[in-house]
C-alpha cells in the first residue's frame, strides 16, 4: 500500500513592494554628503577663524644718558 503525499509548493512574492528601502538609503547617503561638507568644506570647519587686532602701542626706549668721554 503506498500513500501518497500532496506537496503543493508555496511561492510568497511581495509584488515589489513600496522601495522604501532605497528611498531611506539615498536619504541616508544626502545626509552623510551634507555632514562631510559642512565639517570639512563650509561653516563647521572652524579652520579659518579671523582674528584682527591692531595696537599700535609703539613703545619709545628712553634716551641713551650716557655722557660723552672728556675730552684731554
Amino acid at each position: 500500500m503506498t500513500h501518497e503525499h500532496d506537496h503543493e509548493t508555496v511561492v510568497v512574492d511581495s509584488g515589489g513592494g513600496s522601495s522604501s528601502g532605497m528611498i531611506l538609503g539615498i536619504i541616508a547617503v544626502v545626509v552623510l554628503l551634507v555632514a562631510v561638507w559642512y565639517f570639512a568644506l563650509g561653516p563647521g570647519s572652524g579652520g579659518s577663524t579671523t582674528n584682527t587686532t591692531n595696537n599700535n602701542n609703539t613703545v619709545n626706549p628712553p634716551a641713551a644718558t650716557q655722557e660723552a668721554p672728556a675730552s684731554p
